[in-house]
């Protein structure tokens, strides 16, 4: 049996037993290096600023998904923010963050498997965030219209979450064709493509593709007002993270993309400690508000679809039966199941585990931050040159403009 119940359990995790061992094997093998060169790229080029950053976009990913969207037919769904996390660090840090975010709520949570940690990170810390920037940077190109940026960001973020929620119905839909018991039953998830490709995506398409891209259109628009050298692939931080990399080129041969759009977030402080302080207020704050409304997500009714604990399987299903290892498979007893704390009620336990999840990630990432402090000289190097470009850039244009001086005094 389950170690946890299934209440409010939050769509597109898949719990453990759902999927065979073999499968969650592949996943496994397919992501270690996945994870190996990713990390290696954020520890690589990032400075204990940026990982600071970071940190704050995997405790955003961690609270959005605990925001349960209703949807027709009575499930839920919810956003992930990995695709937010590709357009303004980078896709290689997104798969950083979510994947840590996903293994906390995994360990601490009882929110989708410990064996099937591989396949929900494969699905949305590694298809949604590089699909989504692939197609951002695509849609950049083709796009001529004043509000190209906006469209492209709505639409990849909106296509990158569709794309997840379509492998996971891939991922259940092959288990009944795979694996079933001598008498035809079913050993792992029962339903077959025809059923799990519409009950997966369809919600998505309707619902979670909408608020994925809702939230990464006015983050980004947010960013782009108040800090847009932060924004790597904006003129103003493009032309400093070029200039950058000309530099790290000629001192170091790390390989190409090194500092390239792809690891936007060394552009982040290019233009000074004036905007960078600002941001963090600003994300700190808004991480604040999210998580003391994050019951709100408790207001969906219903559960997610795919994720019925074994205990009221055949009644969610319709089955006259349960699967074998869904009802006798591996259990994880997690310390907070569901989001909740014994003797409390749902709300207050669910603003808690909030916080304390958006504690766990900082620590995290600050710790991050202490091995990448001081030991990426060349990075260091290439934020203070961007600097220097940036305000050399502003002394040239204040010097080039004979009226500026006379206008601001003038005001």
């Amino acid at each position: 049996m389950f170690g946890v119940s299934h209440a409010a359990v939050l769509a597109m995790h898949i719990p453990d037993n759902f999927i065979s061992p073999s499968t969650s094997a592949l996943f496994w093998a397919v992501m270690i290096p996945v994870w190996a060169l990713c990390l290696r790229s954020v520890i690589r080029h990032s400075t204990a600023e940026n990982m600071a950053y970071l940190g704050a976009g995997a405790a955003f990913s961690f609270l959005i998904m605990m925001f349960n969207v209703p949807t027709p037919g009575g499930t839920t769904v919810h956003g992930v923010g990995g695709a937010l996390i590709a357009l303004l660090l980078g896709p290689q840090y997104a798969t950083v963050a979510i994947s840590v975010a996903l293994l906390l709520q995994a360990l601490l949570f009882g929110d989708g498997g410990l064996l099937t940690l591989g396949a929900n990170c494969f699905n949305m810390a590694f298809v949604l965030p590089f699909c989504a920037y692939g197609i951002f940077m695509l849609l950049r190109k083709v796009l001529r219209a004043k509000w190209k940026d906006r469209v492209a960001e709505f639409v990849s973020a909106y296509v990158g979450i569709v794309l997840a929620a379509f492998c996971v119905a891939i991922e259940l839909g092959v288990q009944p064709l795979l694996f079933r018991a001598p008498d035809g039953q079913a050993l792992y998830f029962p339903f077959t493509f025809n059923v799990t490709i519409p009950a997966m995506v369809i919600p998505h398409l309707v619902a979670a593709g909408v608020v994925e891209g809702l939230v990464a259109v006015i983050v980004i628009e947010f960013v782009r007002r108040t800090s847009p050298e932060m924004i790597a692939w904006e003129p103003s931080g493009a032309n400093i993270a070029e200039s950058a990399s000309s530099q790290q080129s000629g001192s170091s041969r790390s390989g190409p993309g090194s500092l390239g759009v792809s690891d936007g977030p060394n552009a982040l402080d290019s233009s000074g400690s004036a905007s960078g302080p600002k941001v963090r207020e600003y994300a700190w704050i808004a991480l604040g508000v999210a998580a003391i409304l994050s019951p709100v997500g408790l207001l969906a009714a219903g559960d997610a679809w795919g994720e019925w604990g074994a205990e009221g399987f055949a009644q969610a299903t319709g089955l006259h039966y349960v699967p074998h290892y869904i009802a006798h498979g591996f259990s994880w007893n997690a310390m907070l199941p569901d989001y909740s704390m014994r003797g409390l009620p749902s709300a207050v336990g669910y603003i808690l585990c909030a916080i304390i999840g958006v504690a766990v990630l900082i620590i995290v990432f600050r710790l991050l931050a202490l091995a990448v402090d001081g030991r990426n000289p060349e990075v260091v190097a290439v934020s203070a040159s961007a600097s220097t470009l940036s305000s050399a850039a502003a002394h040239t244009e204040s010097a080039s403009d004979p009226n500026h001086n006379s206008s601001r005094s003038g005001t």
